[in-house]
């Protein structure tokens, strides 16, 4: 049975209710409108920027995270959704995140033999974390990433693709912070400089800054407690310990960014979360949200083509969190894109319906969109529900007109159009047999 179940006793009990896993959360009208639009104008602007689009698997081997991301990371640490296949035994991780699956795809089938690409992903991660506003278990990301290239310029022109991305969506008040993570030699001097610092203050680390002290230092630079804040205000710089062509790359990347008007900070305490990064590293941040304020962040990764088994390849690229910007949007007050349907059919008797609906498939296929009022069954008109019902719904759809399918106007070859967003209800008669020609006359009209 579909709504109850049987005991042991035979008594009928009802089923329980089941419900979605907390922070994996349903996406619904009208809310998913909003989702479609934004990623209608991340397409457009990709397509500008030649980016070409990837789709990967939601399921990777879990080595592939562990390897790319660090071992010792927040992320493979404590967030990811690891499991063991019951098949054949192989651990597997549902993603956290985007870059090591699309590098991984990029090697194994060698996409980068003919030079170099840019590319762009969206879809859903996993994370296992308390949910909050602008953090979730199952959140989504839109990714951009370029492989192949070791030049400034790249670097620049993926900044240059969010900031443009900010335009199209119309968001405000978002910032960019810029620092250089330099290369490995130059973190490992860095690194030890920041041991012997941290070392000098442990009275002041916390639980977490202890545990991270020989195997993630730089991690604890990003520290949100307000104990710590002095002594990581006065630990060494990695900007100081940069060597000439390190600083030459940064400031390139600078230079472009000046030269096209975009506004930046230079903040030496960002490092990002993962491991893989190597000198320009870069997010954007808002103060709209909290303390979920960055929405953009990423970076070079000149070594994790080859630590996850390709030939070595520079690489750089970034991620935006979907909800996070949807959120900003919504904070600032945006209206939400207009997605009513343009007309809306009443259709006061069953018997209209053969006519109506194959009018609306001619509307539709004009580009009209159009939503047929659909009743509640029975074999007579009074199926379809009253006038005065359908125009309640159709004034509710927010279709700016209504078709009105009468038995007096079928019987005269004519539809009834009437307006239902001008205050006055204008209404005219038009042609069942010229419906492409007053089609394209309404679709001007919206």
């Amino acid at each position: 049975m579909s709504e109850s179940l049987k005991d042991n006793n035979t008594k009928t009990v009802k089923a329980q209710k089941l419900v979605g896993v907390k922070g994996m959360n349903d996406i619904l009208p009208p809310d998913s409108a909003r989702w479609e639009w934004l990623e209608a104008q991340v397409r457009g602007l990709m397509a500008r920027y030649a980016y070409r689009n990837v789709r990967l698997p939601i399921v990777e081997p879990t080595a592939l995270f562990v390897r790319g991301l660090g071992e010792v990371t927040d992320i493979v640490e404590k967030e990811m959704y690891s499991f063991e296949d019951r098949l054949n035994g192989e651990q597997l991780t549902l993603r956290p995140e985007g870059t090591a699956g699309l590098v991984r795809s990029v090697v194994e089938h060698n996409l980068l033999y003919e030079g170099g690409k840019r590319l762009y992903y969206m879809g859903p991660m996993f994370r296992h974390e308390r949910p909050q506003r602008g953090r979730y278990r199952q959140f989504h990301q839109v990714g951009a990433e370029v492989l192949g290239f070791g030049g400034a310029e790249v670097d620049a022109e993926l900044i240059l693709l969010a900031n443009d991305l900010w335009k199209v969506l119309g968001l405000k008040d978002v910032r960019l912070e810029l620092n250089s993570l330099g290369q490995p030699a130059e973190r490992q001097a860095h690194r030890a400089a920041l041991i012997a610092h941290l070392e000098q203050h442990s009275d002041v680390l916390d639980e977490e800054a202890k545990r991270r002290l020989h195997s993630n230092p730089l991690r604890i630079l990003d520290t949100k407690n307000p104990a710590m804040q002095s002594v990581v205000e006065a630990a060494p710089r990695l900007l100081d310990f940069l060597g000439e062509a390190s600083l030459a790359h940064f400031n390139a990347v600078k230079a472009i960014l000046d030269a096209n008007g975009v506004a930046y900070s230079i903040n030496p305490r960002l490092v990002r979360g993962m491991d893989y990064y190597n000198l320009t590293v870069f997010e954007f941040i808002t103060t709209r949200l909290g303390s979920q304020g960055t929405i953009c962040g990423g970076g070079r990764y000149d070594y994790l083509i080859e630590q996850v088994g390709g030939k070595p390849a520079p690489a750089v690229g970034w991620a935006l969190g979907v909800e996070r910007v949807l959120e900003l949007i919504k904070e600032q007050g945006e209206a939400l894109p207009d997605l009513a349907p343009d007309v809306y059919a009443i259709i006061p008797e069953t018997a209209a319906l053969p006519v109506a609906m194959q009018v609306l498939q001619t509307l539709r296929a004009c580009g009209v969109s159009a939503q047929m009022h659909a009743g509640a069954g029975g074999a007579g008109g009074e199926g379809m529900g009253s006038m005065k019902s359908q125009f309640k719904k159709a004034d509710a759809s927010g279709a700016r007109f209504a078709l009105v399918f009468g038995a007096d106007e079928l019987a005269q070859g004519q539809v009834s159009v009437k307006s239902l967003r001008d205050g006055e209800g204008v209404q005219r008669s038009e042609s069942l047999s010229r419906v492409a020609e007053w089609a394209h006359s309404l679709q001007s009209s919206l």
